[in-house]
C-alpha cells in the first residue's frame, strides 16, 4: 500500500508508521517541516495544503493533534480543537476533492467521545456525552463528512489510554518510582486502556476489513478501574501505592482537564473490532505493563 500519515512524528505515528514500513508499504508523511520524496508539507491553521500532492495514496492515517494533557486554559482549548477538527476539514475536503481519491480514511478519535458515564457499558452505538471533550470528539468526526459523502470508507478509531514506552505511561511513572504513586479521586472510575502493539495491529487491520466502516473502539476488552491500574503499577515497580490525589486537588491543578480526563469513568468495549475477529494480544493490564517496565 502507498500510505499517507499525518502526527507521523508523535508518540503514536511514530509506532504507525514504523509498522507499515517494516512490512514493506510505502509511507509518506504530512509534516509542517521540509519536502521530500517521503514528506508532504501542509499548514493545518494557514489551511495550506497542496492537492495535487496527495494525489495516488491507497489510504490515509490522520493523527495529528495537540497533545490533551495539561491545564485547559482557553488557548490550549483553542488548540485542542483547531488541531483536531480544523486539520481533519482541511485533509477531509481536500482529499475529497481529488481525481483518484484514497480507498480508505482513517482517522483518529478518542473515548473521551463518550463522557463521564459512570458503570454503563459504552460500545459504537453508545450516544455521545457531554463537556469539552465530547464536543471535540464530534466535531472531529463529523470534520470528515465530505469524504463520507464522496464514498470512500471513513473509520474514526476511538482510542483509550495508550499504553507504550513514551506517552502517558512515562509521565505517571515518576512518582510511583518515588513512592508518591497512588489512585487518583476515588479510583472507582473505569479506564480504558489498549497497549500500543495492539493499537498499531488494530489500524493496519481496519484498514484491511472492508467491513468496518464509522467509529470503531481501539480499547482492551478488559477495562480497568483506576483504583486497579494504580496498584498493579505500583506492585510491578514494587512500590506502594499510599498517596491517593484527591479529586479536588486535581481539580485545582488541571481544572477541565481533570474532570474530563484523570476523573472521568468510560467503560467501554471494542465491539466492531471483536465482532471482526480481531484479536487482541495484550489484553491483560497487568502482562502489558510487565513487558514496558519489567
Amino acid at each position: 500500500m502507498r500510505i499517507l500519515i499525518s502526527g507521523a512524528s508523535g508518540f503514536i505515528g511514530g509506532a504507525v508508521s514504523s509498522h507499515f514500513e517494516q512490512k514493506g508499504d510505502e509511507v509518506v508523511r504530512l509534516s509542517r517541516g521540509g519536502s521530500s520524496a517521503r514528506t508532504i508539507v501542509w499548514d493545518p491553521e494557514k489551511a495550506f495544503l497542496d492537492r495535487e500532492e496527495l494525489e495516488g495514496f491507497d489510504v490515509v492515517i490522520h493523527l495529528a493533534g495537540e497533545p490533551i494533557l495539561g491545564r485547559w486554559t482557553a488557548d490550549k482549548k483553542r488548540r485542542i480543537f483547531a488541531s483536531r477538527v480544523e486539520s481533519t476539514r482541511l485533509l477531509s475536503q481536500t482529499l475529497a476533492a481529488l481525481a483518484h481519491p484514497p480507498r480508505c480514511f482513517l482517522s483518529a478519535s478518542a473515548v473521551g467521545y463518550y463522557g463521564n458515564r459512570g458503570e454503563e457499558v459504552l460500545t459504537e452505538e453508545s450516544l455521545p456525552g457531554n463537556g469539552f471533550l465530547s464536543h471535540v470528539c464530534i466535531e472531529w468526526e463529523h470534520a470528515s463528512k465530505s469524504l463520507e459523502k464522496r464514498g470512500i470508507r471513513t473509520l474514526h478509531t476511538r482510542f483509550g489510554t495508550v499504553l507504550g514506552k513514551g506517552g502517558a505511561l512515562s509521565k505517571l511513572l515518576l512518582p510511583y518510582k518515588l513512592c508518591l504513586g497512588g489512585p487518583l479521586g476515588t479510583g472507582q472510575q473505569w479506564m480504558s486502556w489498549v497497549a500500543l502493539e495492539d493499537l498499531v495491529r488494530a489500524i493496519d487491520f481496519s484498514l484491511r476489513d472492508s467491513t468496518l466502516s464509522g467509529p470503531v473502539n481501539v480499547v482492551s476488552p478488559q477495562p480497568v478501574r483506576q483504583l486497579e491500574f494504580a496498584h498493579t503499577l505500583a506492585s510491578l515497580l514494587h512500590r506502594p501505592s499510599f498517596f491517593p490525589q484527591p479529586a479536588w486537588l486535581l481539580q485545582l491543578l488541571f481544572g477541565d482537564m481533570a474532570r474530563e480526563v484523570l476523573l472521568s469513568s468510560a467503560r467501554v468495549q471494542p465491539k466492531k473490532l471483536l465482532q471482526a475477529g480481531f484479536q487482541f494480544q495484550s489484553p491483560d493490564l497487568k502482562c502489558s505493563l510487565q513487558k514496558l517496565i519489567c
